[in-house]
């Protein structure tokens, strides 16, 4: 199967190694992927915060550049992204009808309709579990709101994790919390992000994990930043990034603070 990747933006300007992941990941599964050059933001940060009329040319670029995709010239987009996902699935064709722009509006439509966050592309797409990985730590997981309540995907991501040959999974309490980020919602409701992210990080803490992984890096940021302030020692990683690990190829834990000391668990 040929595959686009849509990165997402915050992921190629800080956290490039979960779709590196996710290509070494479907590649290993055997298929092709592709890059398409033109891609930048979904722009799903404009219209979360209201810049509706702003967002079309940013989302006129995204429906563009992966418009190919309704011509076949490859079989699915995927993005290694809830939030993103569902800003593709939800927002960009209701963006261009508000602008008056249908024929776009339309294509949006076509480019949403073969558009699959990764784990959604691997159990329902794919018809994988299993994907031969390997990741001999212990590991919880955060359903991130917009994946777990916009696009619906379940166990998916848990189905996936539970096939890693050498995983300790571990359920997190109050997993379907949200974190606190909501984007800029974290800037504008400050201490209130700030006492649900104590709320989550102290249930992370509570598993004795040594990873905390979610579908979505904006989370993990938000989660990652919490408990490396509190020197916690535990580490966040992308669901692509423990899924491409494999005994050959494996994924390194992530370098954490802990105690006064930065170590490698």
């Amino acid at each position: 199967m040929r595959i686009a990747l849509a990165a997402t933006c915050l992921a190629d300007t800080l956290f490039p190694g979960a779709p590196r992941a996710t290509v070494r990941l479907l590649e290993r599964l055997g298929h092709d992927v592709v890059f398409p050059r033109g891609q930048a933001c979904c722009g799903q940060m404009h219209i979360n915060t209201g810049y509706v009329e702003e967002a079309v040319p940013v989302v006129r670029n995204h429906v563009e550049t992966f418009a190919p995709v309704a011509d076949g010239a490859w079989d699915a987009v995927v993005i290694p992204s809830g939030s993103c996902t569902g800003s593709v699935r939800h927002q960009q064709a209701m963006v261009c009808r508000r602008a008056g722009l249908d024929d776009l509006a339309a294509t949006a439509e076509a480019v949403a309709a073969r558009t699959y966050e990764l784990s959604e592309l691997l159990v329902d797409l794919l018809g994988v579990t299993d994907v031969g990985a390997w990741f001999p730590h212990r590991v919880t997981y955060h359903p991130t709101c917009h994946s777990l309540r916009m696009l619906r995907v379940g166990d998916r991501p848990l189905r996936l994790l539970r096939a890693v040959e050498g995983i300790d999974l571990v359920e997190l309490p109050a997993a379907e919390s949200c974190c606190g980020f909501g984007g800029t919602f974290a800037l504008k409701n400050a201490d209130t992000s700030a006492a649900m992210l104590a709320d989550k990080t102290a249930n992370v803490r509570g598993t004795g994990a040594a990873v905390v992984t979610a579908g979505d890096t904006s989370c993990l940021m938000h989660i990652g930043g919490g408990l490396s302030r509190q020197r916690a020692g535990i580490g966040t990683l992308h669901l692509a990034e423990i899924l491409a690990s494999t005994r050959e190829e494996p994924t390194p834990l992530p370098r954490v603070r802990a105690g006064a000391t930065e170590v490698t668990r």
